[in-house]
């Protein structure tokens, strides 16, 4: 089994070089594993509490969730990925079945911040992006899918994505064994990965 791990700041991209990789393999042979699904479970907060919860701090990271079901993947066993809503701020009774693949990837903002979770990566990718890219990006996304307010979504920009980017995502480029900048020429990058993956399996 091969672990890929792809990070990188809100709204980098992520997820496009993820889906350009998926697109690449045989979709019996390929699983992701999303960070987003692996905010720990609120049930012990009010809605008012868990608005206010830092999303961008590793803290709020269930990480020891994820290595156990990565190891457990990797040990050939089936695993039950939470899905968690963006809309209540907390986990819901629902779960993925996720089964072992060839390649299993591993996707989100804050990854590379576990050495751990790293130790479990055969291939860190690390996808960049301009900032206001970035800024543009998650707007869009938070008022069309999240439902939140452009006002919102600024002060939070400014608040605390900026400030948790600077100080937990930025640095963990330096784990990288490659970094995809986000633009029209990271084709080249996505035939790189896949050449690598292709030689590793």
């Amino acid at each position: 089994m091969l672990i890929i791990g792809i990070a990188g700041g809100t709204g980098s991209g992520k997820t496009t070089v993820v889906n350009k990789i998926v697109q690449e393999l045989p979709t019996d042979e390929v699983c992701v594993i999303s960070q987003d699904s692996y905010y720990k479970a609120t049930d012990n907060l009010s809605y008012e509490e868990r608005t206010k919860i830092n999303f961008d701090h590793p803290r709020a990271i269930d990480f020891e969730l994820i290595i156990e079901h990565l190891k457990e993947l990797k040990a050939g066993n089936t695993i039950n990925q939470p899905i968690y809503s963006f809309v209540t701020h907390n986990r819901t009774k629902d779960v993925v079945k996720t089964h072992p693949r060839k390649v299993v990837i591993v996707e989100g903002i804050l990854i590379f911040n576990s050495e751990e979770l790293r130790s479990l990566f055969d291939i860190k990718i690390f996808v960049h992006a301009d900032t206001d890219e970035r800024l543009i990006r998650r707007v869009r996304r938070d008022i069309n899918e999240r439902g939140r307010d452009v006002n919102e979504v600024l002060t939070r920009y400014q608040d605390t994505l900026k400030p948790m980017h600077q100080q937990f995502i930025e640095p963990t480029k330096n784990y990288a064994d490659i970094i995809i900048p986000n633009d029209k020429h990271n084709n080249v990058a996505i035939d790189i990965v896949r050449t690598v993956i292709t030689d590793k399996l």
